[in-house]
């Protein structure tokens, strides 16, 4: 009788039929939250209108831009010391813990700013703002040692995508709590005290969800190329292998040009995210309008981030960054001639059908290139690179408004950076990385 394979279920489609992946995906819903109240919808609101408050509108948009450049800019010096660090001495979790606590305490302290308090505001942003990226890099910096080479790219795809249903939905419950505070059963005076209710709402949140990922994914252990530094001053060593590792990168050429690239199409991808809001109110949107679309792209991220995974799977994460990276392009021709928020709500749909798919199979595919026991370390330089672009994109976006006068022109210009991502994406060149480096091969 001929043996007949079983249908994987679900769990397995998604790469989540271990308990150590279900784990590790846990941390994308948990820290969502942050990126959507946070860095996105609400506290940027917050900022504008009560913190800064007593400044003109303009001069307290330009503190929130100074305050996520200082947060950008010091992820980008520290994330590949940091890095190194917990591969020397076997500290991802523990490391991951610690920026996870630093950022949920100032999410938390949040609850604490008042009127006018701009300074305050802009302090705990920065914590917040590395707390929260901060723990990113050590948490992406585990996935070659949950998954499996033919599931990463589905495992990253699926955390991703449980990132947008708690991203989502926890934005949803703030924005339902701000708006119809009655519907909770809280009446009082005070129109400031649901939205600093919210900040420690995702600060519990956080803690809450990252839980699973802290209890059921054990430290990976120093594997081989850090016994050398054993005994050595962990501090020393830690800049010592981060020296190596820049020197290594010339043997891990693939590895370099796809950071490259990834720096230039993650640019223009920030780029959209951080100015699209602003872009819309300028074009005279209304301030619902940009709320819900904000909703709609994750809503719309969440399935389409799994059937990214799903792609890459058949046909590669490489081929399937490529749709990403075309459909962005889009975008900017999109944003170029929009006028009105049905032309708004389109651009959000498109972004939530990319957005989560292209980053999450990036980090995916630049895992299967590196060594396992340099994970941290070379997950520093991808969160570094990260950080990097969201500086350079929004200040390219400045200067073309500069020299064009017109945001239109600003947002079409975006997409060279597709263009130029695009191109260096092209020459990576996927099996000679594997080749190159056997040590990211799983068992």
């Amino acid at each position: 009788m001929p043996h007949t394979r079983a249908t994987p279920g679900w769990l397995a489609r998604l790469g989540l039929h271990r308990p150590e992946p279900r784990a590790w995906v846990m941390y994308d819903w948990a820290i969502s939250s942050v990126f959507a109240v946070i860095m996105s919808a609400v506290f940027p609101i917050y900022f504008v209108k009560v913190a800064g408050a007593d400044l003109p509108e303009s001069r307290a948009t330009q503190y929130w831009s100074i305050a996520n450049a200082v947060g950008s800019t010091v992820l980008a010096v520290l994330s590949p010391i940091l890095g190194a660090l917990a591969d020397f001495a076997a500290l991802k979790k523990r490391s991951m813990a610690l920026c996870m606590t630093l950022g949920a305490s100032a999410t938390a302290a949040m609850f604490l700013i008042q009127r006018g308090d701009v300074w305050l505001a802009s302090v705990l942003f920065v914590f917040a703002l590395c707390g929260a990226s901060g723990s990113m890099t050590f948490y992406l910096s585990l996935l070659p040692h949950v998954a499996r080479d033919r599931a990463v790219d589905r495992v990253s795809a699926a955390g991703y995508a449980f990132g947008n249903v708690g991203g989502g939905l926890m934005l949803a419950v703030s924005l339902a709590w701000i708006q119809r505070p009655e519907l909770f059963g809280s009446r009082t005076d005070d129109s400031t005290l649901p939205a600093r209710l919210s900040f420690v709402g995702v600060a519990v949140w956080w803690v809450l969800f990252s839980l699973p990922t802290f209890l059921r994914i054990p430290e990976p252990p120093r594997l081989s190329g850090t016994e050398g530094h054993v005994g050595s001053n962990p501090v020393r060593a830690a800049f010592t292998r981060l020296g190596d590792t820049l020197r290594a990168l010339r043997g891990y050429r693939q590895a370099a040009l796809m950071l490259l690239a990834f720096m230039s199409y993650n640019a223009g991808s920030l780029t959209i995210v951080k100015m699209a809001a602003a872009y819309g109110t300028e074009l005279g949107i209304g301030q619902g309008d940009l709320i819900a679309a904000v909703l709609l792209v994750y809503v719309v991220g969440i399935p389409f981030t799994l059937l990214f995974g799903m792609f890459a799977g058949r046909m590669g994460a490489k081929r399937s960054i490529f749709v990403g990276l075309l459909i962005y392009t889009g975008i900017s021709l999109l944003g170029y001639v929009m006028k009105t928020a049905a032309h708004f709500y389109m651009l959000a749909i498109l972004v939530g059908m990319v957005s989560g798919g292209t980053l999450a199979l990036s980090r995916s595919l630049f895992s299967s290139m590196i060594p396992r026991n340099k994970s941290a370390e070379f997950f520093g330089f991808f969160g570094m690179c990260e950080k990097l672009s969201g500086i350079f994109g929004p200040l390219f976006f400045a200067l073309a408004i500069g020299v064009t006068g017109s945001s239109r022109w600003a947002i079409l210009s975006v997409s060279v950076f597709f263009g130029v991502g695009a191109v260096l994406l092209a020459r990576v060149d996927v099996k000679a990385a594997h080749s190159a480096s056997p040590a990211s091969q799983g068992p």
